[in-house]
């Protein structure tokens, strides 16, 4: 692998300026204001460790007073036209494509995954916003005769209500379109919560959407670094009527067990361990290329990353060298840099983790095939590995490693496979490789997955329903179903017909 120059492809008066042009304050009612006490808290470049900027840090007060904006403008906005609705979403998403260069640059900065990936999620980011457009003047309803015939049902879907989001940093602008955009849709207030190691992305996105011409109070946003404290009040409030959440497993139980109290409607997309399996009539190359996507996108740090590759061993050397190939050419470095491919993790304590989990399985007899030591000198850097003979007791095999790691190990018989790929109590996708029709069909039936990417490295799209099953969640985002979760359904029964 190759570490290139830390001197950016634009210039540090460039960065600076789409860094000064975010908005820093929480937004309230259609107002930026800053926090209860001035509180703010500092927003880290993770290629360098340094600050970039200070953002509001929100009080629990400040939380309930976003909800109150949410409960106020919830009424008016329900009753706004659909078509209106949704022209609003397509001029944020033609407002994003103006400046999409200026977003990635931002996102790159504060995430540190390099700029072509930036791009890419300014690009999927908006979709959603441009999908949600179109599906917001389809909310559909029935009229059907009574099977008696002395009645009529009539049902219709209404907005939840007022809803609460809460993103994570690994995709700042997507996971904040794919909630955002649906709940406007459907018209449902907001009150967001963006992770608080990538504010920006999101705070900008906000501007965006008042320059689209999204009503005062209906898109609301609170940064936090204490979520818990700023979060757990909106929840047990009663105002709020459904709460979506992207994050771990961990803290999606508890956010669910907060939500019982007020029987909030809950969608849950949460962790992974996502297997993939390469049969030996694979073919190898388009397998390797299905790799690098699943598990380098985003540096690894995406909850669909692959976490466990199960490869045939008949083909498992040959498998484990071309991919050791590609992953060790890959350049790292800070992402401003078009010619960067990898760039640094999110903070210290990804490193940490991803280089305990790497010790432990080595520890454990798996061989390094690639990488496999952290790198010196400043930003949260993790070299892409590649480690064969992996035991089925090395925790990453049961713990989402959220790096740049491919842990492989072999099979021989399909079951085997098969029963390997559902032995975690994740579910949310899973990859299978292999050239038999009747085998592709019967092994993604067969995987306990939400879903699957059959000869397929890439499987998220906002026209496809994304979540999974079991520990990985509750519910779908994207897709026809996606704006299902913002509605409620009512039915009108109707007599004397």
């Amino acid at each position: 692998m190759s570490i290139t120059s830390s001197s950016p492809a634009g210039t540090e008066s460039e960065e600076a300026r789409v860094v000064d042009a975010a908005p820093k304050q929480l937004l309230i009612g259609g107002k930026w204001r800053a926090a209860t006490g001035d509180r703010t808290y500092e927003v880290e470049d993770p290629s360098t460790g340094r600050a970039l900027c200070s953002v509001a840090d929100a009080t629990p007060e400040d939380g309930l007073a976003a909800l109150a904006a949410a409960h106020e403008a919830q009424a008016s906005w329900a009753k706004h036209p659909p078509r209106e609705r949704g022209e609003i979403l397509r001029r944020a998403y033609e407002l994003i494509q103006q400046r999409h260069e200026d977003l990635a640059l931002l996102m790159t900065l504060e995430m540190g995954k390099p700029l072509p990936e930036a791009r890419g999620e300014v690009t999927y980011a908006s979709e959603f916003f441009r999908w949600f457009a179109e599906e917001a003047v389809r909310i559909g309803g029935d009229y059907a005769v009574a099977p008696s015939g002395s009645g009529r049902f009539l049902v219709t879907q209404q907005p939840v209500g007022p809803t609460l989001l809460i993103t994570p940093w690994n995709f700042p602008m997507a996971m904040g379109t794919r909630k955002i955009g649906p709940a406007i849709a459907a018209g449902c207030t907001s009150v967001i919560k963006p992770a608080h190691q990538t504010p920006l992305s999101m705070l900008a996105l906000a501007e965006i959407l008042q320059e689209a011409g999204l009503p005062d109070g209906v898109l609301n946003v609170v940064t936090a670094v204490g979520a818990g404290s700023v979060m757990e009040p909106m929840i047990r409030d009663g105002r709020a009527r459904k709460l979506s959440f992207t994050g771990s497993t961990s803290v999606g139980r508890k956010l669910i067990e907060q939500s019982a109290e007020q029987v909030l409607n809950v969608s849950m997309e949460l962790g992974g361990n996502a297997p993939f399996l390469v049969f030996a009539d694979a073919d190898l190359d388009v397998a390797v290329d299905g790799a690098m996507q699943a598990k380098m996108r985003n540096i690894g740090e995406a909850c669909t990353a692959a976490n466990r590759f199960y490869v045939h061993e008949d083909v498992a050397e040959e498998f484990s060298r071309k991919l050791a190939d590609r992953m060790g050419a890959l350049r790292i470095g800070r992402g401003v840099r078009d010619d960067v491919e990898v760039g640094p993790l999110i903070d210290s304590t990804q490193l940490g983790k991803v280089d305990e989990l790497v010790t432990d399985a080595v520890g454990r007899g798996a061989e390094v095939v690639v990488g496999g030591a952290v790198h010196g000198g400043e930003g949260y850097f993790y070299p892409p590995t590649v480690l064969k003979n992996v035991p089925a007791e090395a925790r990453m095999t049961r713990e989402e490693i959220f790096g740049p790691v491919a842990p492989i190990s072999t099979f021989t018989a399909e079951q085997t496979a098969i029963d390997e790929a559902n032995n975690t109590e994740y579910g949310l996708v899973a990859y299978v490789y292999t050239q038999d029709l009747h085998r592709a069909l019967r092994v993604s039936e067969a995987l306990e997955s939400g879903m699957i990417g059959l000869n397929q490295g890439v499987v998220s799209n906002p026209a496809a329903p994304f979540g999974g099953v079991k520990a990985s969640g509750l519910g779908r985002e994207g897709g026809k179903v996606g704006i299902n979760e913002f509605l409620e359904t009512k039915y009108i029964a109707i007599g004397g017909l």
